[in-house]
């Protein structure tokens, strides 16, 4: 039941976890832990050969990072949900409606969860994306479906037998398979469906769930800006730069994208980010510590780019060599002022690649910026307090790191997601909970009704109405 390969399957797979869902009843606390329990021995088991799989899908991912990003990424989901939980199954109480709470009514809302979740997850981070929303999912009490994504297809399978070997499917299970499994896996009647990957396979998965009514999280990406301040320490802005641009070669959905400096320092920026560059990564071809780009269609992609800014005669600045043909890494390039209509500035880059832009006044980089469609991260260099919270204020992103980049995503206890083209809802801490569960608002009635004593049930009278009139107040 792990892996299915046609929409009937999938359904089937759903119908059987929605079937088991309502015969279990409330979800108790303990199973839910035990469930999240389930999870973390599974990663701790079999972290090696899941390591392993993301190394070979790669093409020669450094284990370290698999290890960093996906393995302990996850288990700090997993057991921030495992340690919380409790906390945040109570009812709410609410204020009843009155005057009826004068004699005895009362009002709450019960979190419930919403049943079985569907999972997408994407490539470059093939185990986060898949066991970080699903700690929240489980911590609410649902049960769920992962499609790993085929890009990752190693991966994908390691992870399918380790689920298969710790968890009845009606429970979670992993369905596998190519973009025609991934179509017919969102055009199901989940009780809610997740996914993570581009704005533009986004919408369409936004229109299969429609069709079913089906509430969506969507985690996108965007061109991730940072604004380097004129108070900005240049020196720390590159390293943090370049080692957050690092991660991946890029391939994450918060790597900075562009980076805005005002034209003055936009030549010591480039020289710093080069400079911090080169020390993580002395040499490109062949470097055990550098993560190739995952395949030859995004090798083709991201060197398309840069190639296309040299053809237009723009200032290029790559950082380290890469020997033709020999392997799927890529130098960094800086690539300064492109205009609007080049490819770097169209795209979301998702690879070694970056551009910087110069400004006069970091004003008119935040109204470039939101001209733009709001990206999942922004990043903001500088020590003016004021400044901060102007940029604060006037830019509106999925989330904000401040005098550092990629950092948020981190926080267990603060939602992470998108806004506008960059997705919507949001997993990660209560909020994630929250996300996952359906607010059911409850009212229940005191031991006594004054309404016909007071005259509100028909036949109406003219005291009533007066009542009302006197209600009505600004």
């Amino acid at each position: 039941m792990t892996q299915t390969n046609s929409s009937i399957g999938i359904r089937q797979l759903l119908d059987m976890q929605k079937q088991a869902f309502i015969e279990e009843g409330a979800v108790s606390a303990e199973v839910r832990m035990q469930r999240l329990q389930q999870l973390i021995d599974m990663l701790v088991e079999h972290k090696n050969a899941l390591c392993q799989a993301m190394g070979e899908d790669f093409g020669g991912r450094p284990a370290v990072f698999s290890l960093a990003n996906d393995i302990l990424g996850s288990l700090a989901s997993l057991k921030h949900a495992r340690d919380h939980l409790k906390d945040w199954l109570g009812d709410s109480a609410r204020p009843s409606v009155k005057p009826f709470d004068m004699f005895g009514a009362t009002a709450w809302v019960k979190y419930q969860p919403k049943g079985v979740i569907g999972i997408i997850g994407t490539w470059n981070a093939p185990l986060f994306t898949l066991l970080s929303p699903l700690a929240c999912a489980f911590a609410a009490g649902n049960r769920a479906v992962l499609k790993p994504s085929e890009i990752a297809p190693r991966t994908a399978q390691v992870l399918a037998e380790a689920v298969a070997k710790r968890f009845d499917p009606q429970v979670l299970a992993v369905v596998q398979g190519g973009p025609e499994v991934a179509a017919a896996f969102a055009e199901q009647p989940w009780n809610h469906l997740v996914f993570t990957g581009s704005t533009s396979v986004g919408k369409l998965i936004m229109a299969a769930a429609a069709r079913n009514l089906v509430p969506v999280t969507l985690e996108l990406g965007g061109k991730s800006p940072v604004l380097v301040s004129d108070t900005a320490d240049i020196a720390h802005a590159a390293e943090r730069i370049a080692v957050g641009k690092s991660l991946n070669s890029g391939q994450l959905c918060v790597s900075p994208d562009e980076v805005w400096v005002h034209e003055s320092r936009l030549q010591a920026l480039a020289e710093g980010i080069a400079a911090q560059y080169q020390s993580l990564y002395p040499s490109v071809s062949g470097n055990a510590d550098m993560t190739p780009v995952i395949n030859e269609r995004h090798h083709v992609r991201v060197k398309a780019y840069v190639d296309d800014a040299k053809a237009r005669g723009l200032s290029v600045l790559e950082v380290g060599a890469a020997q033709a043909g020999s392997d799927r890494r890529l130098p960094l390039a800086l690539v300064i002022n492109p205009p609007a209509d080049a490819e770097i500035s169209r795209h979301e880059i998702f690879g070694p690649a970056m551009v910087l832009r110069s400004f006069h006044n970091i004003r008119d980089a935040v109204a470039a910026i939101n001209a733009g469609e709001r990206p999942l991260a922004l990043y903001y260099f500088g020590n003016d307090e004021t400044e901060q919270g102007w940029v604060l204020d006037n830019t509106l992103s999925g989330g904000v790191s401040i005098n550092d980049v990629v950092m948020h995503p981190a926080l267990e206890d603060a939602p992470f997601g998108g806004v506008g083209a960059s997705g919507m809802g949001h997993y990660h801490g209560r909020e994630g909970f929250l996300e996952f569960s359906h607010a059911r608002s409850v009212y229940k009635a005191g031991s006594h009704d004054p309404r016909r004593e007071w005259g509100m049930l028909p036949p109406y009278n003219e005291q009533f109405a007066q009542m009302l009139q006197a209600a009505v107040t600004p």
